[in-house]
């Protein structure tokens, strides 16, 4: 990489690191230029506007979730394995976020009602996760892992609903043994919809 694409990068991850604890809208230029030491001038060089920059920082969040969680799933064989790893590793990124933020869940009450470039990009991202959770939890009904009266959404929604409530619990709460308390939550919704008559577990 060159210098600027380095510098730019730096930024970015300062950024991020700044958006995960307040949020993106108390993401600042000013703020940003004092982190890096910087004057504003040479951090708008590398972002076109506060909202360029808002953005970049969104797609590289959703980047690092992709690699963290999403695709290391994929290498699981379709079926309730892969729906298993995709929940672990789900939980395991939310552990850590703990004590950083969530820019999904921080940018959805942000965003709710604010209309605008970065609101439809949250939304699509946050999306298309649900999409892959939602062929997973089809794949799994397919290979016969889950029952096939699976009602698919619901499923994905309850999954859902688990990780909400554990960053609620956790971040907000700081109530002990939250993590373990989303995993049984997953245990016992996964026990409620396996196919039984073709389990070998």
């Amino acid at each position: 990489m060159r210098k600027g694409e380095l510098t730019r990068a730096a930024i970015l991850d300062v950024a991020l690191d700044l958006s995960s604890r307040d949020g993106l809208e108390g993401l600042t230029i000013g703020l940003l230029a004092d982190k890096m030491n910087m004057s504003k001038s040479g951090v708008f060089a590398h972002f076109g506007s506060r909202e360029d920059l808002q953005m970049e920082v969104l797609k590289l969040y959703h980047h690092r979730f992709e690699q963290e969680v999403f695709f290391p799933a994929m290498k699981e064989p379709r079926g309730i394995s892969r729906l298993q790893s995709m929940f672990a590793r789900w939980v395991k990124r939310v552990s850590v976020e703990i004590a950083s933020g969530c820019i999904y869940i921080s940018g959805a009450v942000e965003y709710d009602d604010r209309p605008g470039p970065i609101r439809e990009s949250l939304v699509a991202m946050v999306q298309a996760w649900q999409g892959a959770l939602l062929r997973s939890v089809q794949q799994s009904i397919a290979a016969g892992d889950l029952k096939a009266g699976t009602d698919a959404p619901q499923m994905v929604y309850e999954m859902y609903g688990l990780i909400l409530a554990l960053h609620h619990d956790a971040r907000f709460l700081r109530v002990p043994g939250s993590i373990e308390r989303a995993q049984r939550g997953f245990e016992r919704l996964i026990e409620s919809y396996k196919n039984h008559a073709t389990s070998t577990e």
